[in-house]
């Protein structure tokens, strides 16, 4: 249900957009020549859901092993910085920060304190991404972008010396990503809005085991990883 009120909110706002601007032949053009500056600024507001994938150790590869999340809607801000390629390639570094929380449900406890761990995360997330247009449509200018991405996560508990046991799930401080979305630029009489949405899917495995290597909580788990949905809403 979260994933499609994320989809249905863009389409909502891609949609409200004049209908005049996709059909007639010819408008005014706003902010003619924005495109042709060689750097461009702007900075982002925007929601995010992120998920958790699991992959198992084979002995444990079963049903009752499958460890539970509840994903939360989170919140993005940033910074944008992009540099004109040619007319349809850009390169864009879009530093910002994500708040999010994902609840994990571990099978086998009866106690709350045990069967629930809730992963709260700040992360300052630095992708480089490459922009590829259409040609302008009026006032309207679709696009997808790609590429790849690190953060920080603040929230981790690396280092902690407490794991589970104690009530700490304990994640890396650093993991990388490549991502791939899509989006449409309008453009308004002052400024460029931009709608877009994007996966992002981690490449690392950003579990810190526990210190038993037969822990009820992590020695069933090979590998996590994240995976998430950001919609971004750009101003420039």
């Amino acid at each position: 249900m979260k994933k499609l009120f994320i989809v249905l909110s863009f389409l909502c706002i891609a949609n409200s957009a004049n209908a005049q601007w996709f059909f007639n032949k010819e408008r005014i053009a706003n902010l003619e020549n924005f495109d042709k500056k060689k750097f461009s600024w702007g900075y982002f507001l925007g929601f995010n859901s992120y998920d958790f994938k699991f992959d198992y150790r084979d002995q444990y590869a079963d049903d009752n092993t499958e460890i539970l999340v509840e994903r939360s809607a989170g919140f993005n801000v940033g910074l944008i910085g992009d540099m004109r390629i040619n007319e349809y390639l850009n390169l864009r570094l879009e530093p910002g920060l994500y708040f999010t929380q994902r609840d994990l449900t571990f099978p086998g406890f009866t106690s709350e304190a045990d069967y629930l761990r809730e992963v709260k995360s700040t992360y300052i997330h630095v992708p480089l991404l490459l922009k590829v247009s259409t040609k302008r449509l009026n006032n309207i200018k679709p696009f997808i972008i790609g590429g790849v991405s690190t953060s920080l996560n603040l929230s981790s508990n690396q280092k902690n010396p407490e794991d589970n046991e104690q009530g700490r799930f304990r994640m890396t401080n650093s993991t990388n990503y490549y991502e791939l979305g899509f989006g449409i630029d309008f453009y308004l009489y002052y400024f460029k809005f931009t709608p877009s949405i994007r996966g992002v899917f981690a490449l690392n495995n950003e579990l810190i085991a526990d210190d038993d290597p037969n822990s009820p909580w992590t020695g069933n788990i090979d590998k996590l990883a994240t995976r998430g949905i950001f919609v971004n809403f750009t101003f420039q």
